[in-house]
């Protein structure tokens, strides 16, 4: 685990010189044999309602891979002109627009998934606001993360609380909001069994962590002995190891779950495996919630209908969280039961950060670029 870092770059409110460029990972070409290289970029200038963040910190994501992949079945990265991904992002606001209210130089601020959404449809009411139909997709839709100024809208901009370092609050802006809005549709409660599928991963050691804080007993699916080890300091009550061929990962969840199953299934990796063995590691009435994404049409998420109908269970799919389960991620880190696991980066080393998470050498380790 890496030590507590300090910020890439100074947060002092005095210190709010503004350059006109400033450095970016910029995407040249799209597709399997995408390009990442980082440049010079302008620094954007905030409109009346925006803010100017300087970011310390980037979470380099799966998602961002899948954006310059361009492999899943949504609007395409080089649609828009977007030229840098990312989407978890904290730093400093270092200027304003002149119609922010509430918000001053100096102040702490992090970017999440969607950038910004309308608030004032059925969606955005009842906390569902990252299926809002004017939801604007950060690194895809606009230019995301990887760079060091960036734009935010002030009435979208997740405040950070001085306990939470950059380099915490960053990944909770996607795979700590993620799962914190996942368990809570899941609608389980303490003591429920839970298993998360790629436990060891960006998104799935989070939410162990979290499931953990909320009661939930974990069983952790992933490979290799450097992920049990992570994943059992970080509570699992049992892990399953997929990677060993003697091992049947159903029989396993089952023997731990007295026979019975899990209250809920968490696909955090996105093999077909992973989807296939879920239903069967359910007890009655329990939940598969969809998180990880394949490539489009490469996986299938389900089972006999049969299944459905005779044990009770169910299948959903659940987005990155929006405002609330983002402010409740951070209380949770304030109060010290969530800490993201991550190697820092310096931003010249974003090509190499994206290529090594894209070669799955990421050993149960979420890497982040710092800015």
């Amino acid at each position: 685990m890496s030590t507590k870092p300090t910020s890439g770059v100074s947060s002092d409110v005095n210190d709010i010189s503004i350059p006109s460029t400033c450095k970016a990972g910029c995407v040249e070409s799209f597709g399997p044999d995408f390009q990442l290289v980082v440049k010079q970029v302008a620094v954007p200038e905030p409109g009346p309602d925006d803010l100017l963040l300087r970011l310390n910190a980037t979470g380099v994501c799966y998602s961002d891979l899948h954006y310059m992949l361009e492999d899943l079945p949504m609007p395409k990265m080089s649609d828009f002109g977007t030229r840098s991904p990312g989407h978890e992002g904290a730093g400093v606001v270092v200027k304003m627009g002149s119609g922010v209210k509430g918000w001053k130089i100096g102040d702490r601020a992090g970017v999440k998934p969607m950038m910004e959404v309308c608030l004032n449809c059925e969606r955005c009411w009842d906390r569902k606001e990252t299926y809002c139909s004017k939801a604007v997709s950060t690194g895809l839709m606009v230019n995301g993360t990887y760079q060091q100024y960036l734009v935010s809208p002030a009435r979208y901009t997740s405040r950070i609380p001085d306990e939470v370092d950059d380099f915490t609050a960053g990944p909770l802006m996607c795979s700590g909001s993620t799962m914190y809005q996942c368990l809570q549709e899941a609608r389980l409660k303490p003591g429920n069994w839970i298993v998360i599928t790629g436990a060891g991963g960006g998104v799935g050691h989070m939410g162990v962590q979290i499931a953990r804080a909320m009661g939930m007993r974990v069983v952790g699916i992933d490979g290799g002995e450097a992920k049990r080890t992570l994943c059992m300091q970080l509570g699992c009550e049992s892990f399953v190891d997929f990677a060993d061929p003697t091992t049947n990962v159903v029989d396993e969840v089952l023997k731990t779950t007295d026979g019975e199953g899990a209250h809920g299934v968490f696909v955090t990796a996105g093999s077909p495996s992973a989807y296939q063995s879920a239903p069967k590691m359910l007890r009655i009435g329990g939940k598969i919630i969809c998180i990880g994404l394949p490539p489009a049409g490469s996986t299938i998420a389900g089972a006999d209908p049969a299944e459905f109908v005779l044990r009770n269970i169910s299948i959903t799919g659940s987005m990155v969280g929006g405002m609330l389960a983002t402010q409740r991620c951070l209380e949770l880190a304030q109060r010290g039961l969530v800490k993201p696991i991550y190697e820092k980066f310096s931003i010249d080393q974003l090509p190499e950060a994206v290529n090594k998470l894209r070669r799955g050498q990421i050993a149960g380790r979420k890497r982040y670029s710092r800015t």
